[in-house]
């Protein structure tokens, strides 16, 4: 019908350095997150409890990670994501991790795969996916004032609160 505005079916984008994986130092680039033992770096606290529980509800397998890497640091998180058995925890399939070389890159990569949610710990990412409907800066961040479009959450139970899950 014209006018009509396209439903797209809910879509979960997930970050990877600082939101799924821990940073190995505080404060240091997402690219630096493994450190020196890669496969020891810990998950952040409730990724895998809450992503196996979003990828059931309310995104039905629509969950997707979109991580800026090198193919060093891709490496490294193939690696991590099959040494913590991260796709039999949550139920991603392995098909739905994507890599791109520049933060600005996710963008088109969210608008391809009809992202609707993003969980990002860096609000530059975030500003530049502008077809993404509910845009998330996650972690505890010194930032007074969010733009509108972002939503802060602090850990992964306060966003499963948020989502009702």
């Amino acid at each position: 019908m014209p006018g009509r505005k396209r439903v797209r079916p809910s879509t979960l984008g997930v970050d990877v350095g600082g939101v799924i994986v821990a940073l190995a130092e505080e404060g240091a680039e997402d690219t630096s997150f493994f450190g020196s033992r890669p496969l020891e770096t810990p998950a952040i606290t409730g990724v895998m409890e809450a992503l196996a529980a979003l990828t059931e509800q309310p995104f039905a397998g629509r969950v997707h990670l979109v991580s800026k890497a090198g193919p060093k640091v891709a490496g490294n998180t193939r690696a991590w994501l099959a040494h913590h058995r991260f796709f039999e925890r949550t139920g991603i399939a392995e098909s739905h991790v994507h890599f791109v070389r520049e933060r600005r890159d996710k963008a088109p990569v969210c608008e391809r795969l009809g992202i609707t949610h993003f969980v990002d710990d860096r609000l530059d990412v975030l500003a530049h996916l502008e077809s993404v409907e509910h845009r998330y800066l996650f972690g505890r961040h010194p930032t007074p004032a969010l733009p509108e479009w972002a939503t802060p959450v602090a850990t992964w139970a306060q966003f499963r609160t948020l989502l009702r899950v």
